[in-house]
Order: structure tokens, then C-alpha cells, then sequence
């Protein structure tokens, strides 16, 4: 018998969600779900799916249809409830993408991108105070953290305090955070010729917070590497690791 993921409580909490976003409550809803967090968990091909939870093509088209109406990233936004706004925190983590994930002839965005790595994904993620994620997007593995972060800052609640490491360093996105009534706590580059007079370098400690959300994602294989071929569906994957993270509170 596959290792299962789901508690009876977390279960019934996950299940609440999915119904109120319109997925309708089949007799094999919670065999498809485990089975989707399976593949998420191990990084299997569709194909080598256990039994247990069903055929593999009905997993997968009921994965991909959910990715498509993006009730899957519904799902990790119905999960995030009253977080702790007094700090935000943002970070971004490069993933490699397999070679089976990229290379197919096809017009959809895919958010693969070129780096010294190779091909990767690069993911940006937002946590709380208490270092939960709230938010994130995903790019190819080239995007620079600063080209992205504007519109990452601009979907984000508002929060007391806003803190990231110097690659961030940027006084174009101080403004933009500094607009939407945040502090930011950002480091800037040795060449600066204002320098850290102003950094509060005890809040900045707590940046560790966004890199163990990135930690505990990685404990699931298929984002550790990254296997789907659309962006949409690797979305969704982040989006159920997100979510599953959120459960326990």
C-alpha cells in the first residue's frame, strides 16, 4: 500500500475547499487527490502511478482540467487565512527542469528558461511572519529577482515590514514598497555610496523564514525538480505544496 498523505482532519478541511470551488464529490475524490500528491511527492511519471489510486490517465486529466481552471491555485488561496502581515518576507529559488519537461513543440508559456544551470524554473515566493507561504509566481531560471519582484510586491497584502537579501537592492522597488505603506528592509551592495546606516539587521535574521519554506517545497521531488512541461501545471504543483503547508494551522 503507497504511503497516503492525508489525515481524516486534513482531509475534511482540504475536501471543504475543493467543494466550495465547484469540484464535484466523487465516491474517488480523495483516491485522485492522494494520488495527485503522490506524483507531487515522489516524482514519478504519470504513468507509473500505483493502482491504488486509480488509472493513472484519470488522475492526471482530473490534475491537468483543475490546473486549467485553476482550482488548484484556488485551493492554496482558500488555505491562507489571516496571515501574520506585521513581516513579509520574498526570495526566489531556482529549480532545475528535466529534460522531459521542456523541448515539446507547443505555443503555451512554459517558464523555462536558460541559465548556467541549464534549463530551470526560477520560483518567487512571499511568506508571513510566521513563515507560511502567502504568495508566489514563476519565471525561467534567468529572470533576475529584481525584474520580477514589482509585480510580486504589487499582489502582496499589505505588511508592516517587507524584507529580502541584497539582490533586491534596488531603490525603484523601496519606492514601490515604501508606496504601498511597508518598510523595506533590504541590504544594498557593497559598491553603495549610501550604505546600511538605516538596515535593521536583527529583522533581517528572520529572512531564514522564506528559506525554509523553500526547504520544506523541496521535500516534494516534482518541485525539487521540475517534471511538467506548462507553466500552469507546475504552478499548480507549487500551489498544492503551498496549500498542504498551510493545512496543520
Amino acid at each position: 500500500m503507497p504511503r497516503q498523505l492525508f489525515t481524516d482532519e486534513y482531509w475534511n478541511k482540504f475536501k471543504a475547499i475543493m467543494l466550495s470551488l465547484g469540484i464535484y464529490d466523487k465516491p474517488s475524490l480523495r483516491q485522485t487527490v492522494e494520488g495527485i500528491f503522490y506524483r507531487l511527492r515522489v516524482g514519478c511519471p504519470w504513468r507509473d502511478l500505483p493502482i491504488t489510486f486509480g488509472k493513472w490517465n484519470a488522475v492526471y486529466k482530473r490534475f491537468n482540467a483543475w490546473s486549467l481552471q485553476e482550482k488548484l491555485m484556488g485551493i492554496f488561496r482558500g488555505l491562507v487565512v489571516e496571515p501574520d502581515l506585521e513581516w513579509a518576507f520574498i526570495d526566489g529559488s531556482i529549480v532545475k527542469a528535466h529534460q522531459h519537461s521542456s523541448g515539446a513543440a507547443h505555443e503555451q508559456e512554459t517558464a523555462i528558461g536558460k541559465s548556467v544551470a541549464g534549463n530551470t524554473t526560477k520560483i518567487h515566493m512571499a511568506v508571513d511572519a510566521c513563515g507560511l507561504p502567502i504568495h508566489f509566481s514563476v519565471t525561467g531560471g534567468e529572470v533576475h529577482d529584481c525584474k520580477e519582484a514589482p509585480e510580486l510586491v504589487a499582489k502582496l497584502p499589505l505588511a508592516a515590514h517587507m524584507i529580502a537579501d541584497k539582490g533586491y537592492d534596488s531603490e525603484s522597488l523601496r519606492i514601490q514598497i515604501r508606496d504601498k505603506g511597508s518598510v523595506p528592509i533590504i541590504p544594498r551592495k557593497q559598491n553603495s555610496t549610501i550604505g546600511n546606516d538605516e538596515m535593521d539587521w536583527c529583522l533581517y535574521k528572520y529572512r531564514h523564514l522564506v528559506e525554509n519554506v523553500f526547504a520544506r517545497l523541496k521535500h516534494f521531488r516534482a518541485i525539487a525538480t521540475r517534471y511538467d512541461k506548462l507553466k500552469r501545471n507546475f504552478e499548480s504543483v507549487v500551489a498544492l505544496a503551498c496549500a498542504f503547508i498551510w493545512l496543520p494551522m
